[in-house]
């Protein structure tokens, strides 16, 4: 189990790294955008992004902190349009 502040130093780690949460149950909820997650005493809420602009939801998911039990980093994603990072 994570703690409301373990949550909260994830989220505002910098530079932000899109990761995801990983349930007891195994479902896993990503979080690509910290404004996406808002954080309570013994749960947390998950917002869905829209696809026009990752930082507006589109629906919410409500986990209890008690059965996250993993945040993993997301996979990095290909640059588009043929850019490479330096």
């Amino acid at each position: 189990m994570f703690s409301p502040q373990e949550i909260k130093n994830r989220l505002r780690q910098q530079p932000f790294t899109p990761f995801r949460f990983v349930t007891s149950a195994g479902q896993s909820f990503d979080v690509p955008h910290p404004e996406l997650v808002m954080v309570g005493v013994r749960d947390l809420q998950v917002g869905n992004p829209s696809s026009k602009d990752p930082t507006i939801y589109t629906g919410i998911s409500r986990l209890a902190l008690m059965h996250i039990t993993a945040m993993e980093d997301l996979p990095m994603q290909a640059p588009k349009n043929g850019q490479t990072s330096s």
